[in-house]
C-alpha cells in the first residue's frame, strides 16, 4: 500500500493542511516565498502531520485546529531538514537538489530559522497551551539529538545505546509530539495522551530505523538520495554498530577506518554488512518498536482512522523509500 492509499480516510484533511503551510510560508520577502515554494514543490511523505491529524481524528476530534498544528509540526520539521543538510554538505533530497545546494548555506539557515519563529507563532495562535509544551519541549530535544548526533560523527565507538539516544531525540521526538498533540486537540485522557506519546515515539524509532537499512539496501533512485550519505558523512547507525559487534577482525577494521575517514570503498561495506546479519537485526529492531507502536494503540476506539494507525505500524517497516 502506497502513502497516499493508507492516508485516504484524511485526504481532505491533509489538502487543509497544506492549505495552511502555503498561506504562512507567505512573506514580503521574495527569497523566503522562493525557498518556501520550492520547499513544498519537494512534497515529502508528511507523516508526521498525517500522525497527528489521524490520531486526532482516532480519538473523535471534530474541529479544525488540527489542521493548524499539523502545519507547525511540517515547519519544525522542515526547517530541522534545511539546517541538516547545511550540517551534512548534502546536496541532495527528495531526488532533488537540497535547498542549499540551489541557494546556498545562508539562506537555508536564515529560512530555517524563519520556519521555527514562525513555528512558534502559530502555536500561540493555537491557543493551546498544553500542545504548545509538548511542541517547544520536543523541538529542544530535537536541537539536542543534533548537537549529540554531531558528536558521534567520525566516531567508531558509538555504542548502540548512544546511537538509539540520537534516533530517540533527533528523528523519534517528532513523531512522540505530533501523535501526542492529536490525541491534546482531541481532549484525551491522560492516559489515552500517553499511549499516543508511545505510539509517535516507537513509530518515529521504527522509521529512522529502516532508514539505516535502506542506506545500505535501497536503490537511490527510489529513496531520492545518495544510498550510502550516512557512511559518507562518518555517521555511525545502527548497520555499521552492529558489523562492528559481530564482524570477524577484517570486517570490524573496515567500518571503523570508514567512519573514522568517512571515506571507504563503499562497496565493500556493503559486502561487510550483508556477509554479517546487520541489515536483519537492524530491521528486527525496527519491528519490534513497530510492534510497540501497535501495543499502545490498544486502548483507542475501533475507527477507521485507529486502523489506519494500525496499518501505519507496516508501512512504517516494509516501504522502500
Amino acid at each position: 500500500m502506497s502513502l497516499t492509499e493508507l492516508i485516504s480516510p484524511i485526504a481532505d484533511d491533509m489538502n487543509a493542511v497544506d492549505a495552511v503551510i502555503r498561506d504562512r510560508l507567505n512573506s514580503d520577502v521574495v527569497l523566503i516565498r522562493t525557498i518556501g515554494d520550492y520547499i513544498v514543490g519537494a512534497g515529502g511523505k508528511r507523516m508526521r502531520p498525517a500522525l497527528l491529524l489521524l490520531m486526532a481524528k482516532a480519538l473523535g476530534y471534530q474541529g479544525t485546529q488540527h489542521h493548524l498544528l499539523a502545519a507547525v509540526v511540517e515547519f519544525i520539521h522542515t526547517a530541522t531538514l534545511l539546517h541538516d543538510d547545511v550540517v551534512d554538505e548534502s546536496d541532495m533530497r527528495r531526488g532533488r537538489s537540497t535547498a542549499n545546494a540551489m541557494f546556498g548555506n545562508a539562506a537555508s539557515v536564515l529560512v530555517g530559522d524563519y520556519l521555527y519563529s514562525r513555528s512558534f507563532e502559530m502555536m500561540v495562535e493555537s491557543d493551546s497551551m498544553a500542545a504548545m509544551t509538548v511542541l517547544s519541549a520536543a523541538t529542544t530535544v530535537i536541537a539536542e539529538g543534533e548537537v549529540l548526533q554531531l558528536l558521534n560523527v567520525h566516531d567508531p565507538d558509538v555504542s548502540l545505546d548512544r546511537y538509539l539516544q540520537v534516533v530517540r531525540y533527533k528523528t523519534a521526538k517528532l513523531f512522540e509530539a505530533a501523535a501526542e498533540v492529536g490525541a491534546i486537540v482531541a481532549g484525551a485522557t491522560p492516559a489515552q495522551q500517553h499511549a499516543a506519546a508511545a505510539y509517535g515515539r516507537h513509530i518515529g524509532t521504527a522509521f529512522q530505523l529502516i532508514d539505516d537499512v535502506l542506506d545500505y539496501s535501497g536503490d537511490a533512485q527510489v529513496l531520492g538520495k545518495s544510498v550510502g550519505d550516512d557512511l559518507r558523512e562518518g555517521k555511525p547507525t545502527m548497520p555499521l554498530i552492529r558489523v562492528m559487534a559481530v564482524g570477524d577482525a577484517a570486517q570490524q577494521q573496515l567500518i571503523r577506518d570508514a567512519i573514522r575517514n568517512g571515506e571507504a570503498d563503499f562497496l565493500a561495506v556493503a559486502h561487510a554488512i550483508q556477509q554479517t546479519d546487520a541489515l536483519a537485526f537492524t530491521r528486527e529492531a525496527a519491528i519490534a518498536e513497530a510492534a510497540l507502536a501497535r501495543e499502545a494503540l490498544q486502548g483507542l476506539p475501533v475507527s477507521v482512522h485507529q486502523e489506519t494507525l494500525l496499518k501505519f505500524c507496516s508501512f512504517a517497516v516494509e516501504r522502500d523509500r
